[in-house]
């Protein structure tokens, strides 16, 4: 059987994919938590094959013997991986998930999806959405934990599934006012409810903006980093159709496992056009900049998964309406785990 390093990621995002991967191979793993000299940028910038970028106690923990597969995600853990791999005399293979930095050539698998514009090539998946861990199991657990929750409050359960900013999109007021009356609205003519989940990136102004403009029965979640229970996924698990902010490819990509219908959330801009009075971060409009003028792996373009999801069925706009949501016959997931497995073989 396989033995797998895991080179965790050190964003919380990434490191939800890296994990529901290796869970889903189902061979044995070792987690190795990295810390990085955030001073150190030239191993990973040029590409190299190095340990400089981390420190010496996280160096002592990578030694023989050497694994047959390391998967990770990040740009400092590029260089980590190429050194395991290097030492190891080319037995191991190196999968990195999400966006790859290096020359495509120096990795043996890259699991993608399509904001990172990652050219066809050999050694690249190129999915729709992000790899993550919900399943019909832990959406029944789910279901059965949280039924108390939202037993008083009148069917269909709308959820509301809240991020924030992201690159060239704001999450303010007027986006989380805006979203809190479409929501509402929705509701109010099915005779339903909204499940509302905030999350990390959202900010005080939107949280406060959001809860003011609902007028309809609701349950409302506001992120917390010390919360001891989190709704989200009893929410996903609960609801008959899922809304969310089109600023987080993860929790879309959550929200499609359900199998259920899901409406993304345009921010302002995310179709080209949108509402005249939108948010103002000026780190938005820089992004803006970077993304039209300047190196595209340097930034991201979330509008192509968008794109992609209408296209396929999978999602549409909160403004429209669908009969059904289009669920694939294999998931992003599967499809991932049988690359890795076919790279496997070929040792």
């Amino acid at each position: 059987m396989p033995v797998i390093w895991l080179i965790d990621a050190y964003r919380a995002g990434e490191r939800g994919q890296v994990r529901a991967l290796v869970d889903a191979l189902g061979w044995p793993c070792e987690i190795k938590v990295l810390s990085y000299h955030s001073h150190l940028f030239w191993p990973h910038v040029l590409g190299q094959t190095t340990l400089r970028g981390i420190t010496a106690e996280s160096a002592a923990t990578l030694r023989q013997p050497w694994p047959d597969l390391v998967v990770s995600c990040g740009v400092r853990n590029e260089p980590v991986c190429r050194w395991i791999r290097a030492q190891s005399g080319g037995h191991t293979r190196y999968v990195h998930v999400g966006r790859p930095w290096a020359s495509l050539d120096s990795f043996d698998l890259v699991i993608t999806t399509p904001q990172y514009r990652v050219p066809q090539h050999p050694n690249v998946l190129n999915n729709m959405l992000t790899l993550q861990s919900v399943t019909p199991q832990s959406l029944v657990l789910a279901r059965s934990e949280w039924a108390a929750a939202f037993a008083e409050l009148p069917r269909p359960y709308f959820a509301v599934i809240v991020g924030g900013d992201s690159g060239p999109f704001t999450l303010g007021p007027k986006a989380a006012a805006r979203l809190a009356r479409q929501a509402s609205r929705l509701a109010r003519k099915h005779g339903g409810s909204l499940l509302v989940s905030t999350s990390s990136r959202t900010s005080e102004a939107a949280v406060v903006a959001l809860r003011a403009n609902i007028d309809v029965p609701n349950y409302c979640y506001r992120w917390q980093s010390t919360a001891t229970a989190n709704p989200y996924l009893g929410i996903l698990a609960w609801a008959d159709r899922l809304i969310v902010t089109g600023d987080s490819i993860a929790m879309l990509s959550e929200a499609c496992a359900t199998g259920k219908l899901v409406q993304m959330f345009d921010l302002g801009g995310m179709r080209g056009g949108g509402p005249a009075s939108r948010d103002f971060r000026l780190s938005g409009v820089l992004y803006a900049v970077l993304m039209r003028w300047f190196w595209q792996p340097l930034s991201r373009d979330l509008t192509l998964v968008h794109s992609q999801l209408r296209e396929s069925g999978r999602a549409v706009w909160l403004d429209e309406e669908f009969a059904a949501a289009m669920t694939p016959v294999e998931s992003d997931l599967q499809r991932a785990v049988a690359a890795v497995q076919e790279l496997l073989e070929e040792v």
